[in-house]
């Protein structure tokens, strides 16, 4: 069967990005996110953006500052952009019928935040029976009431780690991790 991976960029969006929302070491995840766009494009593989599209709700409405990427984000024009309109990025979207047509087996997955729409497209990926890799640090997420934005991030990365998939298989690797298989891949 062939395989084929594709980068899923969940909800990098302005309104998540505010004064009043700061996110954990932004700067650098999306760098990490940049490059590791930048080297599945050279190897032909998707890079998807996905973004919340408030449809209604007065909140990140399509084509509203809000709505769009971080001004950081290297976005190409051959780059997909899907619209998403829960916490789960399969949920009533195109993301499903895309990675299909596609062919894609195996899905990279960074984005924010880690514990609403990363922590739900994963475990609707594994019921999908997708081979997942999160990127450990190419996620994002606030501060929350009892924990730190850090150690959310670390918890699920350790859920992550621990879970059980169906027929697919899940692994959080560090960006470096990734970059070196992906980039050896690129030299073979």
């Amino acid at each position: 069967m062939k395989t084929r991976k594709a980068l899923l960029v969940i909800d990098m969006q302005k309104g998540s990005f505010t004064h009043e929302t700061p996110r954990f070491d932004t700067a650098r995840v999306v760098k990490r996110i940049n490059e590791l766009a930048s080297i599945l494009r050279e190897q032909d593989c998707p890079v998807i953006y996905i973004q919340h599209d408030g449809a209604g709700s007065g909140h990140f409405e399509k084509n509203t500052w809000e709505w769009e990427n971080l001004d950081g984000l290297i976005v190409e024009p051959e780059d997909i952009r899907i619209d998403k309109y829960a916490n789960d990025v399969f949920y009533h979207s195109k993301l499903q019928a895309t990675l299909t047509e596609l062919e894609v087996t195996k899905l990279l997955i960074t984005g924010c935040a880690t514990d609403f729409c990363v922590e739900s497209t994963i475990q609707s990926a594994l019921t999908k029976d997708y081979d997942i890799t999160v990127v450990e640090d190419g996620h994002t997420t606030g501060e929350r009431p009892h924990l730190t934005a850090k150690q959310v991030i670390e918890h699920y990365n350790w859920v992550w780690r621990n879970m059980i998939p169906m027929k697919g298989k899940l692994e959080v690797k560090s960006f470096e991790e990734i970059k070196d298989v992906l980039t050896s891949l690129s030299r073979a």
